[in-house]
């Protein structure tokens, strides 16, 4: 049963997170269910979503880095 950990900046799910969330879900399901043959019951899929604040890419957090860039 593969077990599907996904960690996404907050932010990016924007004003409708629970249908970007069921529409990632949806896809990646699909995928694996696909590729192995397993029913999409057996795909089990978590979010993990943290602030942009909170994730870094190397010593700068997305927040700074998104507003540097606009």
């Amino acid at each position: 049963m593969p077990f599907i950990n996904i960690s996404i900046v907050r932010e990016v799910l924007g004003a409708d997170p629970a249908a970007k969330k069921a529409e990632i879900a949806g896809k990646v399901a699909e995928a694996i269910t696909t590729a192995t043959g397993l029913a999409e019951q057996d795909v089990w899929i978590v979010f993990n979503e943290v602030n942009a604040r909170d994730w870094f890419i190397g010593p700068s957090d997305v927040e700074s880095l998104r507003f540097r860039s606009t």
